[in-house]
């Protein structure tokens, strides 16, 4: 799947006691398949928005949002679900790992949700990769900060998706962990080829990615 993306004036609407509130005003722009963008902004500004109307996990309230040729905001609950389960990676703030999973269990969790029979090799390949083969029996909580957020890694990009979508993977980690995220995601952004969109705080994160995008009120600047 060409893994460009594109919106087309976006606008989300919160309905509030005081009237409609715009969490995205108009949002355009195009992210070429195969890159890296840094979506920046202060808190409240849209950013977690913007990324859940790129991943099928919120419907703008007019507007485009286009992944390839398929116009994802038109889909179905059930189909805007299948393309995110095969197209998407997403890794969030907090790693969301299973505590009574082990590591490979967590990672080979998103051939489960699709479907497929167990991966446990290219699981371990993966991890392997990650430098976290010797972790693979070990349970969540008897790992780092920086080694759970590699994991999560792990699980958002096994099955290889094209699309990566990243809410401030960074914010609960020190700065040596940080930029290892950082690098793990570019590594394996370039790998597979997938369009990276990452959300941050981090101007330093952000400068690493091919490009950046600022948000403010809902627009971009």
């Amino acid at each position: 799947m060409d893994a460009s993306i594109r919106l087309e004036s976006v606008v989300v609407e919160h309905a509030t006691p005081g009237g409609p509130v715009r969490a995205l005003d108009g949002v355009s722009f195009t992210v070429d398949a195969g890159s890296s963008v840094a979506v920046t902004g202060p808190s409240g500004c849209g950013k977690s928005t913007l990324l859940g109307v790129l991943g099928g996990l919120a419907l703008p309230t007019t507007g485009a949002v286009r992944v390839g040729g398929e116009e994802i905001s038109s889909l179905s609950d059930r189909r805007r679900s299948d393309f995110r389960r095969t197209h998407v990676g997403f890794v969030y703030q907090a790693d969301n790992l299973l505590p009574f999973l082990t590591v490979v269990e967590n990672v080979e969790l998103q051939f489960a949700l699709d479907g497929a029979s167990t991966a446990v090799d290219r699981s371990l390949d993966l991890l392997d990769k990650l430098g976290l083969a010797d972790q693979a029996q070990r349970l969540p909580d008897h790992l780092s900060g920086g080694q759970r957020q590699r994991v999560a890694v792990a699980r958002a990009v096994v099955h290889r998706p094209e699309v990566i979508l990243a809410d401030e993977p960074t914010g609960a980690l020190d700065g040596a962990n940080a930029a290892g995220v950082i690098d793990l995601l570019l590594e394996v952004q370039r790998e597979i080829g997938a369009t990276l969109v990452m959300v941050t705080h981090d101007l330093g994160a952000a400068s690493r990615m091919d490009r950046r995008i600022g948000l403010r009120d809902g627009r971009v600047t």
